[in-house]
């Protein structure tokens, strides 16, 4: 985000300097020498974060700025009018840029901050519809493309053109733009010649008029004529330090091009952009690993039992909680059933998660039929190696065919009967998590859902994801639960996603910040 109080300062200084030396300015409006040369004697602006002060004032911007009037005392034509005039534009064009980084800066996701680049973008070179393309010059991804004022179907017309015909193609693919239907120019974005980069960072393109283009492709002035657009500007999303991560085309309506100090605020604007982009696409491929680290922790596929049917959601959250799940075919057609929590984030709480679970899948194959003895054994083990961790557990045997379960909690989440003729929590009894007491008991209960009716096992995340109070997010989880349409009742997959959809209507990823969430659901026959 820019700060422009510093660079109003000094342009300020220098305008009182400008105004002191009176003497000076006397003698170049009499054109009369005073020592020196006249070019020698008139003051020289300073350039400032990049602006450069001979490039004249924009056609517009986002945020105009009205001429500065000239002092009572200042006669039209002397420099300081003039450099009250030009330091109006700096802070008007400062002032602008800041606006658009502040709304920048704001975003939490990749196609959220690409949408705003173009959006801010748009409004800088004058456009009203624009594309951006989201891929990464080291190939790991992800890649993006989104668009403004640009419907879905648009997009995918425009990508059929060949990427070697078309700017934002040739920036992708580092290739020359041929000179007969380019204009370019060098923009803060290029390389320094004193500093030689280890990338070559491309320069802007501008087609002011495309369909007057004799060697353009046949297939981009069709595609060009369809959508009616008649030129484009793409600048690169990529800096020295960032690499190159896309490029990002404005489309004109009417043949045009943006002037030189429009492409000077949006080359600006376009290198805050991209290291932006830069740290999002981090973040991203961080959550990435952790969201495959998690999934390798936890079961592959659910085990086919008879008399019952399962279903399992998972999402890890953007820094790699300890939420995880399991279903474990034990002896004699019986089933264990588990769900539980491991305090902490981070590739930590996912590794004692794995440790947590292996353990628990162990001491249900030794003595499943007694769950407050497969906690107990838990709980003795996280104390004995992990005593600065908590985690919360919750166990159940389940005999199918019976469709009996007894099951026992350690400050878990109590489990949600839902069925045609009732949806309610399952009352287990208080207890406290694992690690959190010398020695951890508490007794068992025994539940016998009806046929047609399902379990709902579920971590505390999903609750925290409402962000409500847990005694409401207990009511909205109900509700929810009640309102499962009667066609979703017979598949515990289309219950745990109407769930999720009424619960978390913006979605799972709407909460870049937001914890795992863990149902699994289990459908007796």
């Amino acid at each position: 985000m820019l700060d422009i109080a510093p660079l109003v300062r000094v342009h300020v200084d220098a305008l009182l300097a400008a105004q002191i030396d009176m003497g000076v300015c006397d003698a170049i409006e009499r054109n009369a020498p005073v020592g020196k040369p006249a070019d020698m004697s008139a003051p020289h602006l300073p350039k400032v974060a990049g602006i450069d002060s001979t490039v004249p004032s924009p056609a517009h911007t986002t945020a105009p700025v009205p001429p500065a009037q000239p002092s009572p005392t200042a006669l039209p034509g002397v420099p300081g009018a003039m450099i009250q005039d030009r330091l109006a534009s700096w802070v008007s064009d400062l002032t602008t840029l800041h606006e658009l980084t502040e709304r920048l800066v704001k975003t939490g996701s990749l196609d959220e901050a690409l949408r705003e680049v173009l959006r801010a973008g748009a409004a800088l070179v004058g456009a009203r519809r624009g594309m951006a393309v989201l891929e990464p010059g080291d190939g790991l991804g992800p890649t993006s493309t989104v668009g403004l004022g640009l419907a879905h179907a648009d997009l995918g017309t425009i990508e059929t053109v060949p990427r070697s015909a078309t700017s934002y193609g040739r920036i992708l693919d580092g290739l020359p733009e041929p000179a007969a239907t380019r204009t370019t120019v060098p923009g803060p974005v290029a390389p320094s010649p004193a500093a030689p980069d280890p990338i070559a960072v491309p320069e802007p393109i501008a087609v002011p008029d495309l369909l007057s283009e004799a060697e353009l492709d046949p297939r981009h002035r069709e595609v060009a004529a369809r959508l009616g657009y008649a030129a484009s500007y793409a600048l690169p999303l990529a800096t020295e330090a960032a690499g190159k991560l896309g490029a990002v085309v404005w489309l004109y309506d009417e043949p045009a091009e943006p002037v030189e100090r429009q492409r000077h605020l949006v080359g600006l604007y376009s290198r805050h952009a991209t290291e932006h982009l830069a740290r999002l696409l981090e973040l991203e491929r961080a959550r990435v690993r952790v969201a495959t680290i998690a999934e390798e922790l936890l079961p592959s596929r659910l085990p086919r039992v008879p008399g019952v049917q399962l279903a399992a959601r998972h999402r890890t959250g953007p820094q790699g909680g300890g939420d995880w799940y399991d279903a474990l075919p034990l002896p004699e057609g019986a089933l264990g059933l588990a769900v539980g929590s491991v305090s902490g984030t981070g590739p930590s709480a996912l590794a004692a998660m794995g440790r947590l679970r292996a353990s628990l899948r162990a001491y249900a194959v030794m003595e499943g039929e007694d769950p407050v003895a497969v906690l107990s054994d838990l709980e003795l083990l996280l104390r004995l190696t992990e005593p600065a961790r908590s985690a919360t557990a919750l166990f159940a045997y389940s005999e199918p065919k019976q469709r009996k379960l007894v099951l026992a909690g350690a400050g878990h989440t109590p489990p949600l009967i839902i069925g045609d003729h009732r949806t309610e929590f399952v009352e287990t009894s208080l207890s406290a998590p694992l690690g959190m007491l010398a020695c951890w008991e508490a007794p068992s209960i025994e539940i016998a859902p009806a046929a047609g009716e399902t379990v709902l096992l579920y971590t505390d995340g999903l609750l925290r994801r409402t962000g409500d109070p847990m005694d409401r997010a207990f009511a909205r989880l109900h509700a929810a639960a009640a309102s499962v349409p009667r066609a979703d009742r017979t598949d515990p997959g289309a219950i745990a996603d109407h769930i999720l959809r009424t619960l978390l209507p913006e979605g799972l990823d709407h909460d870049v910040d937001g914890e795992d969430v863990v149902l699994l659901a289990a459908r007796f026959e």
